[in-house]
């Protein structure tokens, strides 16, 4: 594979930058406001998508801005693995930049401007992450995102906002101190902190110090993934406003967090020398049980997006957990996760606002007979929870068909369990809505009243996405390929 020069991936994070500054000298102008944050949204799928072909045929753009000290530089590299988060994450900005102007009008919400320069600033965050070319670029990107999504997070300033948007800077501000440990543990150890398939540490590391890098790698990633006991800040911070919500489960932040995961192990530490340190046993161990509780819990949740938030729980940890297998079919598996659960959850979340700005409903104990007024809302809500479910031909039949796989291939056959049992549970929570939807009778819902346009046409897009994904998982954009090749260079070696 061959690295070479290109400003594409800087025009990549600086495009909604410059949206930012457009969106505020235009905040007493709503449309033109808008219009900078959906010109920015295609200008910066247009620069990702540009660079696909490239990777795809194994030619990766890179540029690097500066160097602080021999083997540390503040750089970009668009590499099998970036793509797919950058492209994943600048497709879904698109549909929820609609969405949210929807939802804010439907709502009349108030700081509209500051609502839609904080989400621009996270995108911009979010491509750095997705295209960092060694960890110091990650770091920065990494606490950039985190402060730029408190805004959002606190966006109704309600005494409840404000306590959800503490707890969540407490929680991710913490783990990026532990992210901080790491970069600095990493350079004593290793001399360089760039990314590499199959890692950078030598074999001789003792397994104590390997054991010590993990754990502050750990605690930082694992944060912003919302493993169990370490997820409370995310079902707190459902209290901001359903597009935030979209863009915490799907587009960015904990997202942000088992993309992160994945480098360390990958690209860092090493898969070799993780196992033979014994560090990622502990883990497995934690992950599985979080399936399963956040997957109990969630059946219990009578609010819509506090049962969403506990499934999202869930399923980060099928993608921690596939990555900490080491196994090429599990890795597989797990970094389609990231693609096909942002589709998924992103949908749900949709539903649930279109269903809140029509409706004011927010329980699932209110939506008996819903499906007669919103039944194109409530189909796209059935179709996602098929997919989260296991169920063909949705996309999240395949990475959990490669999960399941990549555990026997290891002699994990309980693990395989979790994943099949997570599956039931998926199916308990999430059909009990729909059949309440289609099912049941409500004299509050009688005719046919979908949600706006806006709201409702990027739900069906995702929806679609979804299935698609499914149908066609080794057709463009290719991610099964990618996904294929990533695993393969990280677990057997060769280039990415």
């Amino acid at each position: 594979m061959e690295t070479v020069y290109s400003i594409k991936p800087l025009a990549a994070v600086l495009v909604s930058l410059v949206a930012v500054v457009l969106i505020a000298l235009s905040r007493n102008r709503p449309n033109l406001r808008e219009s900078w944050t959906i010109i920015a949204a295609f200008a910066k799928f247009g620069i990702v998508l540009s660079m696909l072909p490239m990777v795809v045929q194994g030619f990766y753009p890179a540029i690097t801005m500066f160097t602080i000290a021999p083997g540390i530089s503040f750089a970009l590299r668009v590499d099998s693995l970036g793509i797919m988060f950058g492209l994943s994450a600048s497709v879904l900005w698109i549909l929820t930049s609609f969405y949210s102007i929807g939802y804010v009008r439907g709502l009349d919400e108030h700081k509209q401007s500051r609502y839609f320069g904080s989400f621009a600033v996270c995108l911009s965050a979010t491509m750095g992450i997705a295209f960092a070319a060694n960890l110091f670029t990650l770091v920065i990107f990494y606490e950039i995102l985190t402060i730029a999504t408190y805004p959002l997070v606190i966006h109704k300033e309600t005494e409840e906002a404000i306590s959800a948007g503490r707890k969540y800077l407490v929680y991710l501000l913490s783990g990026g101190v532990f992210l901080l440990l790491a970069l600095a543990f990493t350079y004593f150890y290793a001399g360089t902190v760039d990314f590499q398939p199959g890692g950078i540490l030598a074999g001789d590391i003792a397994g104590g110090r390997v054991g010590l890098l993990f754990a502050f790698f750990l605690l930082s990633f694992v944060v912003k993934s919302a493993v169990m006991p370490l997820h409370s800040w995310l079902p707190t911070a459902m209290v901001a406003p359903t597009p935030v919500s979209a863009l915490l489960h799907a587009v960015a932040v904990v997202k942000a967090g088992v993309f992160g995961f994945t480098r360390a192990v990958g690209f860092i530490i090493g898969p070799e020398l993780l196992h033979s340190s014994g560090a990622a046993d502990y883990l497995i161990s934690f992950t599985a049980a979080t399936i399963l509780v956040a997957s109990l819990i969630a059946l219990r949740q009578d609010n819509l997006k506090a049962r969403l938030a506990y499934s999202t729980v869930g399923h980060l940890s099928y993608i921690v957990l596939g990555i900490a297998m080491i196994s090429p079919s599990a890795w597989v598996g797990g970094i389609l996760h990231i693609v096909n659960h942002a589709m998924m959850k992103i949908t749900l979340f949709f539903c649930a606002g279109a269903i809140h700005v029509k409706t004011h409903c927010t329980e699932v104990s209110q939506l008996n007979g819903i499906g007669k007024q919103m039944p194109i809302t409530m189909g796209a809500f059935a179709l996602a929870s098929l997919g989260l479910a296991g169920v063909p031909p949705v996309t999240g039949f395949i990475s959990k068909w490669y999960l399941v796989q990549g555990s026997l291939n290891v002699g994990q056959s309980a693990l395989a369990a979790v994943f099949l049992i997570s599956g039931v549970l998926n199916a308990g929570y999430f059909f009990s809505i729909v059949a309440r939807a289609f099912f049941r009778r409500s004299d509050k819902f009688t005719r046919f009243n979908e949600a706006s346009p806006l709201l409702l046409v990027p739900l069906v897009i995702t929806a679609l996405f979804s299935l698609l994904l499914g149908l066609f998982p080794n057709q463009f954009p290719y991610f099964f390929d990618l996904a294929r090749r990533i695993a393969g260079s990280v677990i057997e070696g060769g280039g990415l």
